[in-house]
């Protein structure tokens, strides 16, 4: 995510706990706030597909995905 993109959130931020907030400002830090959590997930998946685990035996493996119902 851009620089700029985290600097507005923050701005939006100040705003929000000023309460000078439009409603269309909410809905741009909405926006914005839920386009961060995506890049810090894929940023985890990333470094979670990277991944390997030594076991006790000094066998190496990558981990895995968990299956989900």
């Amino acid at each position: 995510m851009e620089q700029a993109k985290i600097d507005r959130i923050n701005e939006l931020y100040k705003r929000q706990k000023a309460g000078t907030m439009t409603p269309e400002e909410k809905e741009e830090q909405a926006a914005l706030r839920a386009e961060y959590i995506e890049a810090i997930r894929r940023n985890i998946r990333h470094t979670l597909d990277h991944t390997s685990v030594q076991e006790p035996d000094g066998t190496i493996r990558k981990l895995r995905r968990k299956d989900t119902h």
